[in-house]
């Protein structure tokens, strides 16, 4: 019944936002954001779903490109995708319920949840750090997990007890650090304090009652009806993305969803249907890092005119997938996008869409004319693009820091670590305000061997930002080889 009840709400929610079709204004919206994204896909920049809503529904909800390349199966709104760290709000919201039960208190420490958790560090962090990544709790185990685990599942416990429990790196609640770390052992402590398994926790108490019955935890092995493939871009050209057990991921990025799915959830969100009004405002509260319980949130001038706006945001990554969510409550404006094809331009297409919702009219990413020009010509081609457009056409196109800092990281991570330094030290020139910007040059030279010329830029971004701790740990590792 339960399921049933679940289902009728959902089909409630998407028949009525259906509904409004035929206003002229919101139709012409419609095929402005349709334009723009087929226009990306049309570049080979966007392959996935999108569903974008505002205070009368859905405007727009369409495929794009194939959720399977072998086969040619079409991307559509009902496909099943990984969502990665847009899994941490669900977390987040299952512990939010559990406080509002009783069960949990925000500022509990660890080692009263975990009694099998290390005392010496538990005794010292709160489910509070958790939830807003300020726990100072060791990152460094998760890569290590997905690295030596990647095709092998293991119980929850056992992850955070193998690779979650290291040395705190800083004390806790005084420094920022997203940290996927904290989201499993908030998993652990779900399953500890309902002696059940986190997966079935989450289907009881959130995604239920919400009528979110596509989404769930992704296993792989289950034949999952509309379950997309995740893809990747190489230097030659596209291929599958290197397999992952999803539930590895888990509490901090192991579920799977639909737009629709997201859809539902982003409204669920204005009512008290799985929190009440006391416990969302406190998952939507910012904290250092602008950061909630499983969200970003912060204020950005988005509106008409610029006037502000609340962001409330969470991207998800991996596994040949990208998710980008953003909410902006004040309008109820919700734009979903998930991409099967990893692409750093999802944020700008967001961007986009929401200056065509506001009437503005959007910037394309710089990056993909500069990677258009780089898969041409090379290297050299692409620079002189970059620098022939912020000349001619410095309207037309978003030249933010991300940009070419994006592009640089995904030929980095490809083994183009020449090509990689030749924009991030365009980067650097051309914004030699920014101690990131000089932090990633510093790190592909380092990883070059140019020791030296490393140095100086850590230095450089210190100069910049003095608290960079980043910058400041790999200098001291640098000066002490």
């Amino acid at each position: 019944m339960k399921r049933i009840l679940a289902f009728l709400i959902g089909a409630l929610v998407l028949s009525a936002a259906t509904a409004s079709a035929g206003d002229p204004v919101r139709d012409d919206r419609a095929a402005r954001i349709d334009g723009w994204l087929s226009a990306h896909a049309g570049m080979d920049a966007f392959h996935g779903v999108a569903l974008i809503a505002d205070d009368e529904g859905v405007l727009l909800e369409r495929g794009y490109g194939f959720a399977n390349r072998e086969w040619e199966i079409p991307n559509a709104p009902d496909a099943r995708y990984r969502i990665g760290s847009v899994t941490k709000q669900f977390t987040a919201a299952l512990v939010m319920r559990l406080v509002g039960e009783g069960r949990l208190s925000l500022d509990a420490h660890l080692s009263d949840l975990l009694p099998w958790y290390r005392a010496d560090t538990g005794a010292r962090v709160t489910l509070r750090q958790l939830l807003n990544h300020t726990s100072g709790i060791d990152r460094s185990g998760v890569p290590r997990l997905i690295a030596e685990r990647a095709c092998s599942p293991m119980p929850l416990r056992e992850e955070v007890e193998t690779y979650c429990s290291g040395d705190l790196e800083w004390e806790p609640g005084e420094r920022f650090g997203y940290n996927n770390a904290a989201y499993l052992i908030l998993g652990a402590v779900i399953e500890e304090v309902a002696g059940r398994p986190y997966e079935q926790v989450l289907a009881e108490l959130i995604l239920e009652p919400a009528g979110l019955l596509h989404t769930g935890m992704d296993h792989p092995e289950v034949i999952l009806p509309m379950r997309a493939e995740g893809y990747e871009r190489s230097t030659d050209g596209i291929r599958k993305a290197p397999f992952v057990h999803a539930t590895l991921a888990a509490s901090a990025g192991g579920l799977r969803s639909t737009v629709r799915d997201l859809y539902r959830w982003d409204r669920s969100l204005y009512t008290d249907i799985v929190l009440s009004d006391e416990a969302r405002e406190e998952m939507f509260t910012p904290g250092l890092g602008n950061y909630g319980f499983g969200w970003f949130v912060l204020r950005a001038p988005l509106g008409p005119g610029g006037a502000e706006r609340t962001l409330i945001r969470h991207p998800g990554q991996g596994d040949g997938f990208y998710t980008v969510f953003w909410r902006i409550p004040e309008d109820r404006i919700a734009v979903v996008l998930i991409a099967n094809l990893y692409e750093n331009a999802l944020p700008s297409m967001a961007q986009g869409i929401v200056d065509i919702l506001y009437e503005r009219e959007p910037r394309m990413s710089v990056a993909l004319a500069v990677r258009h020009a780089f898969e041409a010509e090379g290297i050299d081609a692409a620079v002189a693009r970059y620098r022939e457009l912020r000349v001619s056409e410095p309207e037309r196109y978003d030249f933010g820091e991300n940009e070419l800092n994006g592009l640089g990281y995904a030929l980095f991570g490809d083994g183009r670590t020449d090509e990689a330094i030749a924009l991030f030290a365009l980067n650097a020139e051309m914004f030699p305000e920014s101690a990131n910007a000089y932090d990633s040059l510093a790190e592909a030279l380092a990883a070059r061997g140019e020791i030296e010329r490393a140095v100086e830029m850590y230095g450089r971004a210190l100069a910049v930002d003095p608290g960079f701790e980043h910058a400041a740990e790999m200098l001291k590792r640098l000066e002490e080889r």
